[in-house]
């Protein structure tokens, strides 16, 4: 339930409680169901993710059932992920998808039966300036902060974005959402990263944007998926992890191990630590976020990135994997029609073990 006056004059009392360890609201069932069917497939199956799959590729833009990874296999991802900087702010996102025909892809994506994730490059509230203006932040956004009321509009703004997503123009019923929050924390890119902020005051923070979500708007919709960059180890993981009550699934972002064959090994090792964690707490392991620009290696796909991950049978318990966005001829991060690497993308798809929208189960029953 949306409290009173939330927009603005959220009372203090309140938003510090916001901050604590609450218990997870009910999710609805076909919430639900995604958790338990992607937690079960885990195992054996790995989704295949794209970012903006069906907003842009490269050298096109809003074409009615266009996919760049479509056009190269034949089907859609399993995994769809977007993105809502500028939310509140602007009537397109930070990558320049107006919000209108956001909600249109997300529902798309849901009625094929894919999954949808949205990640969020917040402005540094401080400043104005962008995600990567990494001037110190966070301390100034808690409750009691001079920029906190700031932070509460953008945060409505995202929960009022959410609670559109339903499953038709004329149902009630809301879209299962994966959402990603300050994300690759573990490195000093973003103003919520590593070298910025404290731990506490990062835990602090995530605490607070979830309780807002769940417990004051009543988001029944939303799973939640923590994903640092590139860690050493399981202290390194953990060191900002808000608690077992404000996460679903655990993730990784990793660009830094996938360029050279020669580190593959690391990204195994990583996910080795990500699914051992995950599986101990009753959570989802996956790769969030990779991939290489260009693809320059024509076999990158098998021996590369599924080699790292298929090969270790720890590694290969993900649920999904995501590459990035196809914005252009040289910034993309999944194959397009006539790429030399699709022919090998073909293969990797292929493998009976990473599934396309068209080979999930029912995911949301």
């Amino acid at each position: 339930m949306k409290l009173p006056g939330i927009k603005v004059f959220l009372l203090l009392p309140v938003a510090f409680a916001l901050m604590a360890n609450l218990p997870a609201q009910p999710l609805n069932q076909e919430t639900k169901n995604l958790f338990n069917n992607l937690k079960s497939l885990a195992p054996s199956q790995v989704l295949f993710g794209h970012q903006d799959d069906l907003a842009y590729g490269v050298q096109w833009k809003k074409e009615r059932h266009r996919s760049d990874i479509k056009d190269v296999c034949g089907d859609y991802p399993a995994v769809f992920g977007w993105e809502i900087g500028h939310i509140g702010q602007s009537p397109f996102s930070l990558d320049t998808v107006w919000f209108k025909d956001l909600r249109h892809w997300i529902r798309e994506a849901y009625k094929m039966g894919g999954v949808n994730t949205i990640s969020w490059h917040l402005d540094n509230p401080c400043t104005g300036g962008s995600a990567w203006d990494n001037t110190d932040c966070i301390a100034d956004i808690l409750p009691g902060g001079s920029k906190h009321e700031m932070y509460l509009q953008q945060l409505e703004a995202v929960a009022d974005f959410l609670g559109t997503l339903t499953t038709g123009l004329f149902s009630k019923q809301l879209i299962p959402i994966i959402f990603r929050p300050f994300h690759e924390h573990s490195g000093d890119w973003f103003w919520w990263g590593k070298g910025h902020t404290t731990p506490e005051d990062y835990k602090a923070l995530y605490r607070f944007t979830v309780n807002y979500l769940r417990q004051v708007r009543g988001l029944d919709n939303v799973l939640i998926c923590y994903s640092p960059d590139v860690i050493a180890d399981e202290a390194a993981y953990l060191e900002f992890y808000p608690g077992d009550n404000f996460v679903d699934l655990m993730g990784l972002d990793d660009y830094h191990d996938v360029g050279n064959p020669r580190r593959a090994g690391d990204l195994t090792k990583r996910l080795r630590l990500v699914v051992e964690l995950a599986e101990s707490r009753g959570k989802i392991p996956v790769l969030s976020e990779t991939g290489l620009n260009m693809i320059p290696e024509p076999d990158w796909w098998t021996n590369v990135l599924w080699k790292a991950i298929a090969d270790d049978p720890v590694a290969s318990r993900i649920a999904y994997l995501m590459v990035w966005r196809n914005a252009r001829t040289n910034h993309h991060f999944g194959p397009f029609r006539g790429h030399p690497s699709a022919d090998d993308f073909v293969r990797f798809v292929n493998d009976p073990r990473v599934l396309t929208v068209s080979e999930l189960p029912k995911i949301y029953r």
